[in-house]
């Protein structure tokens, strides 16, 4: 039963990827391109419609309000450009994650921020 909902959990990783990438496409209605663009960002987003710390109810929005509107923009997608991005997100999934890059970009990112810390500082010392 486990390796059921991973099996499950991990499709709808890939769906949520594949809706990101048919939201940008042309033969997506419109409709479904906002719709697929609001299920990617909520499914994608930190923050929650009901915050996780609320004990049940936090986690169940998660459980039924993702895979509900991926079922339902999936449905608004033609199924041969559904076909194409989810082999597409499924061959990003595959891709080997390079750990040099993202400790790079990390450090750039910590940088930039002691930089602008040091800036304002500087300025409301003075």
């Amino acid at each position: 039963m486990l390796r059921d909902i991973k099996i499950w959990a991990r499709g709808l990783v890939r769906d949520v990827h594949a809706l990101y990438l048919a939201a940008h496409d042309p033969r997506v209605p419109w409709y479904a391109k906002v719709l697929a663009a609001a299920v990617a960002g909520y499914a994608l987003s930190p923050i929650d419609l009901i915050p996780d710390f609320i004990p049940v109810l936090g986690y169940a929005d998660d459980l039924i309000i993702v895979p509900l509107g991926i079922w339902l923009v999936v449905r608004l997608i033609p199924e041969e450009v559904m076909a194409e991005y989810r082999v597409k997100a499924k061959a990003a999934e595959q891709r080997p994650r390079n750990r040099t890059a993202a400790i790079i970009i990390i450090t750039i990112w910590i940088l930039a921020a002691a930089t602008l810390c040091w800036a304002a500082f500087t300025r409301w010392v003075s």
